[in-house]
Order: C-alpha cells, then structure tokens, then sequence
C-alpha cells in the first residue's frame, strides 16, 4: 500500500493552507453552509458536513462560526443563497482540473473561472469534460511523528480504507466516502488524531509535466484558482517530478 503521494507534491510549492485566517475561516464556513444546504445540519446523517465541521475545528474555528455556518446553511438565518458549482478545464501541459466552487452569484463566478484559465494558459472545458478522470474519495493526513505506518495499516484497513501513501513528513490515507468519517474516528479513538480530514477528488491517472517552464504554469494556474474567493478546492492530475519541483522552487 505505501508509495509516493502525487497529490501532496504541490504542498512542496504552497502551503495546503496557507490562505489568510479570515479567507481560509471563510472558505470553511462556505463548505459547511453547502453540506448543510445539500444534506442537512444533522451531521449524524450528513458525511459531508461531518468532514467539514472538522475541518473548521482542525483550524481551531469557534464553535460559533461553525454553528451559524450550518443555520445559513438550512436556511436558518438570512442572507444569499449559495449554490455549488463545479468548473473543469485543462492547464498547460494538458493537465486536467476540477475546481469546486461556492457562489451567491453564478455568472461572476463563471467569468472569473473563464478569466483565470486564459490568463494562465488554460482552457475552461464543458461539464463531463475531465470529471471522469478523477473519483471521489477521502483522504486524511497523519504526522509520521504521530504512528509508525505498520500501526496506520492496521487501524485503517480494519476501519475500511484503500491506501496509505507517504507524503513528505505525514502518511496520507485514501478511504471510500462511506467509510471517511469511520476511519478517522478509528485513529481517534486510538489516541491518534489527523492534521488534515477532507473529501476530494482524486485522480484516476497522472499527466507527467516534466518541463520545468510548463510545470511553472501549472502550479500557477493552480495558485490562481485556489486564490480565488469563490474557489472552496482544486483537483488536479498532474504529476511533476522531484528534480523539476526542485527547478521551479529556485
């Protein structure tokens, strides 16, 4: 089951977190109203707003927040109505994205997705256009400071998950989505608790950029859509090699 993470790579370049307090407690407040919106504010029988109410608490977010989050969310308190949206396109080097997006106002959002993949030498695709390529899933991270890899596969494959795979200083775990929440109640109950816990959308193939100029405008494009203020996630295949990352960074 280990093996390199391609998904943690663009950590290396950006943070996965690394929006300002305000924007990132925005984004998180805008995923729970949707998965409240979606599913209902019980998150006993709600997976996703379970996974986006600990998120929230993983960046130490109030309680308050998080609760005024799912009443707007179920419509309990006022204020524009949002709507989730799903963008698909390709960057440079035929790279696919999915980028998930949270709006009040669909035709902005739309013009701003249209902008940044042009201006980033990037094309905005139609619906259907690279969502096949990708599968939802969840994915946790756990410090490799926290539990040897042999004691991870042994929590986790009994709790339902698919993989483990090292990413930098942390193991990554892949979960079907009925079995997300499971898993991370699994690690902790043994005194083991994920720095990360989220639903993505996970590449079933890589496209390997190994020119240092077009992984550059990749991870770019990347930046630019994840920038954005009605971007909540951004799903990509690519896959760029250790050596190039190396280039880029310097």
């Amino acid at each position: 089951m280990a093996g390199h993470s391609k998904w943690s790579k663009v950590k290396h370049i950006k943070g996965p977190l690394d929006q300002k307090r305000g924007q990132l407690f925005s984004k998180l407040s805008k995923e729970i109203a949707l998965a409240a919106k979606l599913g209902g504010g019980d998150p006993g029988g709600n997976i996703r707003l379970r996974a986006a109410i600990q998120a929230a608490r993983d960046q130490n977010m109030p309680n308050d927040n998080i609760d005024r989050a799912i009443k707007r969310g179920t419509g309990e308190l006022g204020g524009a109505a949002m709507e989730e949206i799903v963008y698909e396109g390709y960057g440079p080097g035929g790279v696919a994205l999915l980028v998930e997006t949270a709006t009040d106002n669909k035709n902005r959002t739309a013009q701003e997705m249209r902008l940044l993949f042009t201006r980033n030498h990037g094309n905005l695709g139609a619906s259907g256009s690279v969502a096949y390529l990708f599968h939802r899933r969840g994915l946790l991270s756990v410090p490799k400071s926290a539990a040897s890899e042999d004691r991870l596969m042994e929590l986790t494959l009994e709790a339902g998950a698919e993989d483990i795979a090292e990413a930098g200083d942390a193991f990554e775990i892949t979960t079907p989505v009925d079995r997300f929440y499971a898993v991370g109640e699994a690690l902790r109950s043994a005194g083991i608790a994920p720095e990360a816990q989220k639903l993505v959308y996970l590449p079933t193939s890589h496209t390997l950029v190994s020119d240092p100029q077009t992984a550059a405008q990749v991870l770019k494009l990347h930046d630019a859509l994840s920038d954005n203020d009605d971007v909540q996630h951004v799903h990509a295949n690519f896959d760029i090699p250790d050596e190039v990352l190396a280039q880029v960074a310097a």
